[in-house]
């Protein structure tokens, strides 16, 4: 037997790891050495932002230190594959997004050499944020269904941005496009800073943006808001409609995600004690609503809950990207 497998059976024998019960009344596992939060982005952006709002909460209850690790490059491949690699021991997490756990590896294979499904198991849900559909200010288009009316009219004519081929962003107009039977340009750009200038300047028909992005620019009239992913309004937006209210859309309902995973194989005890401390961190009335200002929700949950999110948030998007022919 190796150092490592060693080490882990010890870790299950003292979480009692065959009865996850059990693990809830022990304590946190020997703080040897800090728990790694890998955020696979840099740092200043909403997924670090949140990421570190968790990991501080999560270190206070835990007891011991929680160290975020920024490892960017290739749209998040990089940093998950650290985590892949790392030992299943509890002392390794990663803060995954929908595009690096749910997307990557169906439009760039070459990139995401990992099997999301296999390789990493599921914590919990961290936040969920609809997206929503803004138009430029010169668009003669107060509605979605005005929108359509203008594409079917000129197919081709007009175009949409996101912030990258692959994205939730993209995969969600692909599904809109598909559903209303419209053809609209793609027009992919790197990172989203600049998306909002050139849609209120006119130079693009339409935005793709997660909530957080969209509000402020929706809500100082400077973008017009045509429609929202999720199934719910937004509490920001209240006289947005969903698209799910829409008709020949109902049941249309896509969010941007993020989650907490750690490698395949970290006990079963470890996961569901980390599942435990990250739902009563994000039951917290302060971090609740630090995530409110963007638009998001918090997660809950099981591990298994968020297990079988990811696999029909993957099978979904696996039908979506083969259908509208989405490369990297």
């Amino acid at each position: 037997m190796n150092h490592t497998s060693r080490r882990q059976l010890l870790l299950a024998a003292a979480l009692g790891a065959a009865l996850p019960a059990a693990a809830l009344a022990q304590p946190a596992w020997p703080a040897a050495k800090p728990i790694t939060l890998i955020v696979p982005y840099t740092a200043g952006g909403s997924v670090d932002v949140n990421a570190r709002l968790v990991a501080t909460r999560l270190a206070e209850r835990l007891k011991q230190s929680v160290v975020i690790d920024n490892v960017a490059g290739a749209g998040g491949a990089i940093g998950v594959a650290k985590a892949v690699s790392a030992a299943p021991d509890g002392y390794t997490l990663v803060v995954g997004p929908d595009s690096a756990i749910a997307i990557g590896r169906l439009v760039n294979p070459a990139a995401f050499k990992f099997d999301p499904l296999k390789d990493l198991a599921p914590v919990g849900m961290l936040n969920t944020a609809p997206m929503v559909l803004v138009a430029r200010p010169g668009l003669e288009a107060a509605t979605y269904a005005d929108f359509v009316k203008l594409a079917k009219a000129k197919p081709g004519a007009y175009n949409y941005a996101t912030s990258g081929v692959g994205t939730v962003l993209q995969l969600a107009m692909e599904l809109l496009k598909q559903r209303s039977g419209i053809f609209v340009t793609h027009v992919p750009y790197r990172g989203g800073a600049q998306i909002a200038t050139d849609v209120i300047g006119n130079q693009v028909d339409l935005a793709m943006l997660v909530s957080t992005s969209a509000i402020p620019h929706v809500n100082g009239k400077r973008l017009r808001a045509l429609g929202i992913t999720g199934s719910q309004r937004l509490a920001a937006l209240p006289d947005v409609p969903t698209f799910n209210e829409m008709p020949g859309l109902k049941g249309f309902d896509m969010v941007s995600w993020t989650g907490i995973f750690a490698p395949a194989r970290t006990p079963p005890a470890v996961v569901a004690r980390l599942n435990q401390e990250l739902n009563a961190v994000l039951a917290e009335e302060q971090v609740r609503a630090k995530l409110a200002e963007q638009g998001a929700l918090p997660g809950q949950g099981t591990p298994e809950d968020f297990g079988r999110f990811v696999h029909a948030e993957y099978a979904r998007n696996q039908k979506i990207v083969q259908s509208a022919n989405i490369k990297e």
